[in-house]
């Protein structure tokens, strides 16, 4: 290292290195207040820039953002930009990638296990399991193209559950009884239908347009979805590409929609009917539960509950699927306990079959 001390009593380093791409480089920065500071300057200059596992995992968050968020959606990269800023960063962030072990993501573990959230409350199992998971995609990350060995996260224990709580759904029935405490709110009321009746996701609710809405076919085309990002509308594309669909609207809720829209002419084209956030629901789902004593439900619970209804109509798990806006074979595998058992049926008719030959 070229480290020198300046008459006025602050360090230099200058130093000459190459980039990631075999290029020299000559570096020269002043202004140090002692020669460790200017050492550390230039040691991780030189990992950063050569891209060498010395770098700090800070600086590794950097590269693995330029690496990453241009694949994901940007409400995506905002929920995994939250996790590793508020539960990662802060434990690894100052450690260099090459020095950092097992044991250090094991201890990490533990204190995150400890950790409460304002109200006290430890954070749940799939919450932990997703965290854990984030952090191990950072390193295969490092260990897949920068060439990290040994992975440290390769033979940790995974902490929290996979498996979701279980799911809530409401009947119909349920579901009726709590629309009549919406009825006095014909936003909250249409909101909540829409709902129901369709199974589509809040935020491709939240992202309607009067042009989404053919009245006369009664249908509903899906083409967005809406999300509420650092205080800002954001208009971004569904879920995933099967999620870009044309729904069917029962006669009774084509014209709830179409008097709902015909009370708001000051929406005009283009603009979103239902100027709200999903807050704004999770509000209106409390009171609704509150004045009808249904019990409570996650506004994507909903969802579940257009599933279950359909399963109990008779419809197919492929029909269901194109409805929703997913792959059959998602719908079969996540509601497969709702489906009716045919094996006594199937027994039945075997029996039946191999009858007539005894």
């Amino acid at each position: 290292m070229t480290v020198k001390r300046a008459p006025n009593g602050t360090y230099t380093v200058q130093f000459r290195c190459k980039d990631a791409e075999g290029r020299e480089l000559h570096k020269f920065r002043r202004g140090f207040a002692t020669r460790s500071k200017a050492e550390e300057w230039e040691r991780d200059y030189k990992a950063t820039r050569g891209q060498s596992m010395a770098m700090k995992f800070y600086d590794f968050l950097k590269i693995y953002e330029e690496d990453m968020r241009p694949r994901l959606r940007e409400t995506t990269w905002a929920t995994k930009q939250h996790m590793i800023d508020t539960k990662i960063k802060p434990y690894f962030g100052q450690m260099r990638m090459e020095d950092i072990r097992g044991i250090d993501i094991i201890q990490w573990q533990n204190k995150l296990i400890n950790s409460r959230r304002s109200n006290g409350e430890a954070y749940s199992p799939t919450y932990l399991r997703t965290i854990n998971n984030q952090l191990n995609a950072i390193f295969n990350h490092a260990s897949r193209y920068y060439g990290l060995n040994p992975n440290p996260a390769v033979k940790t224990m995974k902490i929290g559950a996979r498996e979701a709580r279980e799911m809530s759904f409401w009947t119909k029935e349920e579901y009726l009884k709590f629309s009549e405490a919406m009825m006095e709110k014909p936003r909250s009321f249409i909101m909540f239908e829409i709902l129901y009746w369709t199974g589509i996701r809040v935020g491709e609710l939240l992202a309607l347009v009067p042009e989404s809405f053919d009245l006369v076919s009664m249908e509903m085309r899906i083409t967005s979805s809406y999300q509420r990002l650092d205080g800002q509308d954001l208009i971004t594309d569904p879920k995933t590409p099967k999620s870009v669909r044309t729904i069917k609207i029962p006669e009774f809720l084509n014209e709830e929609i179409r008097e709902y829209l015909d009370s708001r002419q000051d929406v005009r084209n283009g603009e979103r009917v239902f100027k709200v956030t999903k807050h704004y629901l999770a509000h209106e789902m409390k009171r609704g539960c509150a004045a009808t004593g249904v019990k409570r439900i996650r506004i994507h619970d909903l969802r579940h509950s257009h599933v279950s209804l359909l399963i109990n109509m008779g419809f197919s798990a492929l029909a269901i699927a194109d409805r929703l806006g997913q792959e059959a074979i998602d719908v079969t595998f996540r509601y497969a306990h709702l489906f009716p058992s045919v094996q006594e049926d199937m027994a039945t008719a075997l029996n039946e079959s191999r009858g007539d030959d005894l």
